[in-house]
């Protein structure tokens, strides 16, 4: 499948592509455009778009709340793994503009700016920040396992 969105990535455009690569295809291909590009580009590459307006797959509201793209390819996949679902809750506190967001939110801010700054472009700020996301992925099945107990 090919993936396409908008260039320099921050949030949800660096972990929805891990969620792709983790959770839906593993041979996925993404594309980085300027915004202005996405649908066009997309329609020419035979590329699925995302986290951009007018994409299926990107920021909604629902019941009066905000959801990020990443929620959105959990919904459109049905994907129901708890640590997932814990995960997204900390993606959409660092990517919206929610009330009580938690506390790893701001954490996960930081390090994707950072990250961006570092990366000279978003391949290489995917591959830099991919091993984060796998960590927040383990942190977040430890801390339902401690939950649980």
């Amino acid at each position: 499948m090919k993936w396409i969105t908008r260039e320099r990535a921050l949030v949800d455009r660096i972990a929805c592509p891990w969620l792709i690569k983790k959770f839906i295809d593993p041979n996925a291909e993404f594309f980085f455009v300027p915004r202005e590009e996405v649908l066009k580009k997309a329609e020419e590459l035979k590329a699925i778009p995302f986290d951009v307006e007018g994409a299926e797959l990107t920021h909604y509201i629902e019941n009066g709340k905000e959801y990020v793209s990443f929620d959105a390819f959990i919904k459109k996949y049905n994907l129901k793994d708890p640590a997932l679902l814990e995960m997204a809750k900390i993606v959409r506190g660092a990517d919206a503009d929610i009330d009580n967001p938690p506390p790893e939110s701001a954490g996960l801010k930081a390090m994707a700016k950072g990250f961006r700054e570092i990366s000279g472009d978003d391949f290489e700020n995917m591959n830099l920040q991919f091993p984060a996301y796998d960590a927040l992925y383990a942190y977040c099945k430890i801390k339902l396992d401690s939950i649980r107990k």
